[in-house]
């Protein structure tokens, strides 16, 4: 593709099974709205922002080819077919990966308060990796949705509305609400209706919300997942970046390596077998122009979630230790000192470090095989070298890295 960088060069080398392999980048463009936004309006209703999407292009990650699966089972209504990956394919050509999402700037101080959400449904053909297509439903036209963010003891209000271009019908089910499924009961929508719903947020944490209408892993498998963060009274600890992530597993018939616009696969959701896992929705969506920044010194939270809707991830950040984790998203005792954490399908935690040496951290899920599927992202540290941190005495300087 014209607009994409030059290779990055070979980002992970490591034993997998005996079976060495490595995973290069390629960088992307930059995608407007990462990072934090302008804080919330104060007074009694705050009205989120619509998310910022734009369409950057080009490749992220180049990984080793996989076993070609052959034919695949898919389903039309009731019938199972077989479709064989010699099919005619609809180009992905002219098609950019999907944008980011935001993540709403820390609350200020307050009393409780009524806080207005307005969510609108999209279904998006972009580009999953490089020259393969797929067509996402979202909420807000990225994966993951928009974050949410409110404090404990707010009235959230949320309208959620489907677009009158939906081919499907599509709902909400936020984990942080109290109420018959989540909210999914009143927020069934056919295509152009919508629906508005009021809850009282009475726990605090960071809570996955996502679509549960029938049959739900599909619409979850197809993108329709994001984040609701509700803090405590006293508001979270300040930090000088915080970051929103998400992982998801996306099942696409036909051979992964066959260019062009793929269709959801039904036999490969129900058996567990992903095409791709990935970070915020698509192949190196946190690498190359967008991977995530900071600088030496500064101190990083990362809200991480898991739509699933199958895999669970051990999240690692390579080079780097969690000084506290909020295990599965609580917001009591912190763990500290973590190397690796889980964290479940429609599960969510939170992360923190400082940033102590400059260099490339590489955000991966440690079921390592994965990588090859797109679960990769970076952080970028800037600054001084500190040699009582981390000094290299001597080396061959062998270009490939380690782990």
């Amino acid at each position: 593709m014209s607009n994409v960088a030059a290779v990055t060069g070979a980002l992970v080398a490591g034993i997998v099974g005996g079976s060495l392999f490595a995973v290069g980048l390629v960088a992307r463009p930059q995608i407007v709205g990462q990072g934090p936004t302008a804080s919330q309006q104060s007074g009694q209703t705050v009205t989120a922002p619509a998310p910022v999407v734009t369409g950057p292009g080009g490749p992220a990650i180049v990984v080793p080819p996989l076993p070609k699966p052959g034919a695949a089972l898919t389903t039309s209504g009731a019938a199972a077919q077989v479709e064989t990956p010699s099919k005619t394919r609809q180009s992905a050509e002219g098609l950019a990966p999907l944008g980011q999402p935001r993540v709403e700037a820390p609350l200020p101080q307050r009393e409780p308060t009524l806080v207005k959400y307005e969510v609108e449904t999209h279904e998006v053909t972009a580009l999953m990796d490089d020259g393969i297509a797929y067509t996402y439903w979202t909420f807000g036209n990225t994966v993951p949705g928009p974050m949410l963010r409110v404090r404990q003891g707010d009235t959230v209000e949320l309208t959620l509305k489907n677009a009158a271009d939906s081919k499907v019908s599509h709902s909400i089910d936020l984990h942080a609400v109290t109420g018959p499924g989540g909210g999914a009961k009143a927020t069934q929508l056919a295509p152009g209706e919508s629906a508005t719903i009021r809850f009282k947020a009475l726990n605090p944490g960071v809570y996955v919300y996502h679509c549960a209408t029938p049959l739900v892993p599909h619409h979850i498998a197809s993108g329709m997942y994001g984040l609701i963060v509700v803090e405590p009274p006293e508001g979270l600890p300040p930090v000088d970046h915080e970051f929103y992530v998400m992982q998801g597993d996306f099942y696409l018939e036909g051979d992964r390596e066959e260019k062009g616009l793929h269709d959801f696969a039904m036999q490969q959701m129900t058996d567990e077998h992903p095409s791709y896992v990935v970070f915020n929705g698509s192949v190196g969506a946190l690498t190359g122009d967008n991977a995530l920044k900071a600088k030496v010194g500064e101190k990083v939270r990362i809200f991480f979630g898991v739509g699933g809707p199958n895999i669970t991830s051990s999240f690692h950040v390579i080079g780097e230790i969690f000084d506290e984790v909020h295990p599965e998203g609580a917001t009591g005792p912190t763990q500290r000192n973590v190397q690796t954490t889980m964290v479940p399908a429609g599960g969510a935690t939170i992360v923190e470090f400082t940033a102590d040496y400059p260099g490339t951290y590489v955000l991966v899920d440690h079921s390592l095989g994965r990588m090859t599927k797109g679960a990769v992202g970076m952080l970028n540290v800037e600054g001084p070298a500190n040699a009582e941190v981390f000094e290299v005495i001597h080396t061959p300087g062998h270009d490939a890295p380690g782990h």
